[in-house]
């Protein structure tokens, strides 16, 4: 544990001063939206996740695909706000999907800033309701009523607790009281405050997946402690790629049977993180001043630094990402690809993409 906790902070303590920082947050959040999958038995491309972010999909997205992109899309937004959003009531409702349902339904029933306002002749047209009609709805919903109240009175039907948030009973088991489990889980939480972070961070791991916070999501609780290691300062600098070091740890050893050997197995996937975050970080560095050689005697106004920040920010680059990006032609792009070593990824001549040696 005192081993993951330095690797850790070493890892943190680059990434403050680091030039290729951005660069490294960027590529970190495609890394472990591919592997938060992964865990969960899915299968997602990098190249893909990389192409639908950009809007420039080759193929029509699959429902891993968005799931992937949704993973990305939450871990910017956690480092987009403060250090303490992300476990505030606001942060973990809108982090847990809850806070999305509730505004879809509100959007879909309700109206908006821009929609048409009624007119007094068409309210009083819809205030003229036949008072016949009223009555027998009345009646009807008398009559189930009254039998709704038999049969759980005969048969001993168990009343299911309301959600707070009004989601598809088709998608969604009414009985799994997602609430109380997230505050069960924050219990947990808040109890092991007094121990080291790695170790707290370990027994949250586990616990959200013993709790089974979510019915859809369990990547969430990855970013939750990840979010907690970096508001407690451990990873004040960057977001812990927590899925991408869950890859180097055999399933078996994450779903033990005894928790002493789940926590261990947590420990080390956090080690594994930061390992990994510091050779992608030496990598890096070393390619971004191997591709700074060839700004020796350009101009000002050259593009060639924008493409070296662009491929730094992303696994790999296409022509019509280069070409969005920097606003140049397509063969303006190529030429730019030339002028500095990147590899090509796809070895096709129809489409092509590079990335770093």
């Amino acid at each position: 544990m005192k081993a993951t906790t330095e690797v850790l902070v070493r890892l943190d303590e680059r990434l403050a001063l680091s030039s290729v920082r951005e660069g490294w947050i960027e590529r970190s959040h495609f890394y472990d939206a591919v592997g938060a999958l992964w865990v969960e038995g899915e299968l997602v491309h990098l190249e893909d996740l990389v192409f639908h972010d950009a809007e420039m999909d080759q193929r029509t997205p699959t429902h891993e695909l968005t799931r992937a992109h949704t993973v990305l899309r939450r871990r910017r937004r956690i480092l987009s706000q403060p250090r303490a959003w992300a476990l505030s009531r606001e942060g973990m409702r809108e982090l847990t999907g809850r806070s999305e349902a509730s505004a879809t339904m509100h959007d879909a029933d309700g109206e908006g800033e821009g929609s048409v306002v009624l007119d007094l002749a068409t309210a009083e047209l819809v205030d003229e309701v036949d008072d016949a009609l009223e009555r027998e709805f009345a009646e009807i919903d008398a009559v189930l009523a009254r039998s709704s109240t038999l049969l759980a009175t005969t048969l001993g039907a168990v009343s299911r607790v309301p959600q707070d948030d009004e989601r598809l009973a088709l998608l969604y088991d009414e009985d799994w009281d997602e609430g109380a489990r997230l505050a069960e889980w924050r219990r947990v939480l808040d109890d092991t405050q007094h121990l080291p972070l790695v170790l707290r961070g370990a027994i949250a791991l586990d616990a959200w997946h013993q709790i089974e916070v979510l019915q859809r999501g369990g990547w969430v609780g990855a970013l939750l402690v990840a979010a907690m290691l970096r508001q407690e300062g451990l990873c004040a600098h960057h977001l812990a790629c927590l899925h991408r070091g869950a890859q180097k740890i055999p399933r078996e050893r994450r779903r033990a049977r005894h928790r002493t050997d789940r926590l261990l197995a947590w420990i080390d996937a956090i080690y594994e993180t930061a390992t990994v975050g510091l050779k992608e970080h030496d990598r890096l560095l070393l390619a971004k001043g191997q591709m700074e050689r060839a700004l020796r005697g350009r101009r000002a106004s050259s593009k060639l630094p924008g493409l070296i920040d662009l491929v730094l920010a992303r696994p790999l680059v296409s022509t019509s990402m280069i070409q969005t990006a920097l606003k140049t032609s397509r063969q303006g792009a190529l030429d730019l690809v030339g002028q500095i070593s990147l590899r090509e990824m796809t070895g096709k001549r129809s489409f092509r993409a590079w990335g770093i040696v």
